[in-house]
C-alpha cells in the first residue's frame, strides 16, 4: 500500500473532532482540507505528518483496515456546511483523497433546505480492498473472473473504516457521464460510456455510479451557489442516527443517485413530508434498496438480492428491494415512482437511439410555469437529460389525452405526470449483440411487481418509462425529476431544466 486514508466518521458539526487513519510508504505527508462547491476553498493545511506504512488486513472491505489514528483535527467553527475534500500528499507527490461532510452549526442560522448526500450509495459501490455490494471487483479488474462469476463474490457486510476507491472519491475533472452522448448508428455495436477515457483510466464498472467530486451532487451544489441558494449538508447516515434532523427545515433535496436508504432514514423523511415538508428529488433509482447500519455506524448491511437467504430470520429488519412484499413499504409511496417501472436510457442497447429528453404532456403543471413549454415538446435531448438510471410508473391515457398513473406498487393515485420518456429495464437477450446492461433478476422483479415471474411479465417489465411528476402526501409535497442526470441539465445551462428547478425550489420555499 503506497498511500491511502479514511476517517472515523463521514460527517461532523463545527467544533467536533475528526480522526484521520492513513498508511503511507513515502512519508512524511501533508494534508489539505478544502470545501468543494463552485470553487475549491482551502480551509486548513497540516504539514510534516509522520505516517506509518501499514499492512492491509484480510477482508478490509468487510472488516475495515484497523489502522491507528494518524492525526485528529477539529472542524472549524467558521467552516460553512458542505462537502470537504481531504487531500493527503506524500513526499513523492502521491495523492490520496477522502472527505468529511460538515453539518451546520447546531445553534447557528439554518438554510431553508437540507441537502442529503447519497453516502449510502458511495459505500455500496466502494470496492477498496476487494469487493462491494455488487461484485468481487478486484478479481474482475484483474481479469481473474468473468463478470457473472465475480458477481457471485459480492458482499453484504461493508465497512466504512477503509478508504474509497480513487475514481469514486476523486476522479479527474473530465470523468465521463454514465450515458452515451449520441444515439447508436445503424448496425453499430452497442457500447456504454466513453471508451477512450476508459482505456486510459481503467475504471471499474462501479466507479462512475457514486461519489461527489465532479459528479451529480457537485454539479448541483455549484449551480446552487451560483443561484445564491444556501444549503445545509448532511449524509444519509445522519438521517439514520439523528431522527429529528429534518425538523429544522422546510425542504429536503436529494440529487444524482440516492439509491440506498435505511429504515430509520426513510421513516424520518416520511414524517417530514407528512408533517408539511417538501421533498425535491433530482435523482434516479431513488430509495431502491433497503439497507441497515450496525456497529455504531461503521458497518453497512446490504445483502441486496440475497437479503432473505443471508438473514432468513431478519423479517422487516432485513435488506432487499424496498418494494419487496416482506417490507410492505414500496418506495413509490414516498417518491411517487420506482426504478422497477423505469430503467436505463442511452446506455448500451437500452433506448440506444432514445431522444435523451422528456416529452411534455401536462404543460400546465406548476413546475412548468413560465418555461415556454407546450404539449409534445421534447426537453433535454441536447444534454442529454436522460441516461443511466431513471424512475417511472405505469400509466394510461385519460379522456383529456393526458397520462394518468396506474396505482400499482405504491404509486399514488394523485400522482401528477408532467413528462415521460421510454426506458428499458435491461437489454433484450435476443438482440444479437453482446450484452452490456443485462437485466438483473428479472424474474424476481416481475414477481414483486406483478405477482408472476413468467416470461410475459418479464417482458412487460423490460418496457418502462421515465416520468417527471409530483404529488401531495400528508401536508407535504414531492417533486420527482426521475433521472440521475438532472444536474447535468443545470450544468449545461439548459433554460427549461433551469426554469423547472427554480420553480420547484421556489414553490418549496428554498428561495
Amino acid at each position: 500500500m503506497t498511500l491511502a486514508c479514511y476517517t472515523n466518521v463521514l460527517s461532523g458539526y463545527p467544533g467536533e473532532t475528526i480522526e484521520l487513519h492513513a498508511s503511507a510508504a513515502n512519508g512524511p505527508c501533508a494534508l489539505e482540507i478544502a470545501r468543494i462547491g463552485r470553487a475549491r476553498e482551502v480551509v486548513k493545511r497540516i504539514e510534516n505528518i509522520a505516517i506509518g506504512n501499514y499492512d492491509t488486513p484480510p477482508h478490509p472491505d468487510r472488516d475495515g483496515c484497523g489502522w491507528p489514528v494518524t492525526l485528529a483535527f477539529d472542524i472549524g467553527k467558521d467552516w460553512r456546511s458542505g462537502y470537504y475534500d481531504l487531500q493527503l500528499t506524500d513526499r513523492e507527490g502521491g495523492v490520496a483523497h477522502h472527505f468529511v461532510c460538515v453539518k451546520p452549526a447546531k445553534n447557528g442560522p439554518r438554510a431553508k433546505a437540507a441537502f442529503v448526500l447519497a453516502t449510502n450509495t458511495y459505500h455500496a459501490y466502494n470496492w477498496w480492498g476487494g469487493a462491494n455490494a455488487y461484485c468481487d471487483v478486484t478479481s474482475l479488474m484483474a481479469r481473474e473472473k468473468s463478470l457473472p462469476l465475480a458477481m457471485e463474490g459480492a458482499i453484504g457486510v461493508l465497512s466504512n473504516q477503509r478508504p474509497f476507491a480513487p475514481l469514486i472519491v476523486a476522479p479527474p475533472e473530465d470523468v465521463p457521464r454514465l450515458v452515451n452522448l449520441r444515439p447508436r448508428e445503424f448496425g453499430e455495436r452497442s457500447w456504454a460510456g466513453d471508451r477512450d477515457w476508459g482505456r486510459v483510466h481503467r475504471p471499474s464498472p462501479y466507479d462512475g455510479a457514486a461519489g461527489f467530486l465532479h459528479k451529480w451532487e457537485h454539479l448541483f451544489a455549484a449551480w446552487a451557489e451560483i443561484e445564491g441558494i444556501a444549503l445545509d449538508y448532511f449524509t444519509d447516515y445522519d438521517l439514520d442516527a439523528e431522527p429529528d434532523i429534518l425538523s429544522n427545515y422546510g425542504a429536503m433535496i436529494v440529487v444524482g443517485h440516492s439509491e440506498y436508504w435505511s429504515a430509520p432514514q426513510r421513516a424520518q423523511i416520511e414524517r417530514f413530508v407528512d408533517g408539511g415538508g417538501k421533498l425535491a428529488i433530482f435523482s434516479g433509482n431513488t430509495c431502491f434498496w433497503k439497507v441497515r447500519w450496525e456497529n455504531e455506524g461503521r458497518t453497512l448491511i446490504c445483502h441486496k438480492w440475497r437479503g432473505f437467504d443471508a438473514e432468513p430470520d431478519a423479517g422487516r429488519n432485513g435488506t432487499h428491494l424496498w418494494s419487496h412484499p416482506a417490507f410492505v413499504k414500496p418506495e413509490a409511496e414516498l417518491t411517487g415512482l420506482s426504478f422497477l417501472f423505469g430503467g436505463y436510457h442511452r446506455l448500451g442497447l437500452c433506448a440506444a437511439r432514445g431522444a435523451g429528453g422528456f416529452t411534455v404532456y401536462d404543460n400546465r403543471h406548476w413546475a412548468l410555469d413560465g418555461a415556454d413549454l407546450f404539449y409534445g415538446d421534447v426537453i433535454g435531448s441536447q444534454i442529454p437529460l436522460l441516461g443511466y438510471e431513471n424512475d417511472g410508473c405505469e400509466f394510461q391515457f385519460g379522456a383529456d389525452g393526458l397520462p394518468k398513473p396506474v396505482a400499482r406498487l405504491g404509486v399514488p393515485e394523485n400522482l401528477q405526470i408532467i413528462a415521460v420518456a421510454p426506458c428499458v429495464f435491461g437489454e433484450d437477450a435476443a438482440s444479437g449483440y453482446p450484452p452490456l446492461i443485462p437485466p438483473e433478476k428479472l424474474d424476481v422483479c416481475a414477481g414483486i411487481v406483478y405477482g408472476d415471474a413468467g416470461e410475459v411479465s418479464q417482458q412487460r417489465l423490460l418496457r418502462g418509462h421515465a416520468v417527471m411528476s409530483s404529488f401531495e402526501r400528508g401536508r407535504g409535497e414531492v417533486f420527482n425529476g426521475a433521472t440521475t442526470e438532472w444536474a447535468h441539465g443545470l450544468k449545461a445551462g439548459d433554460p427549461f431544466i433551469t426554469k423547472i428547478t427554480r420553480n420547484v425550489l421556489r414553490r418549496f420555499g428554498v428561495f
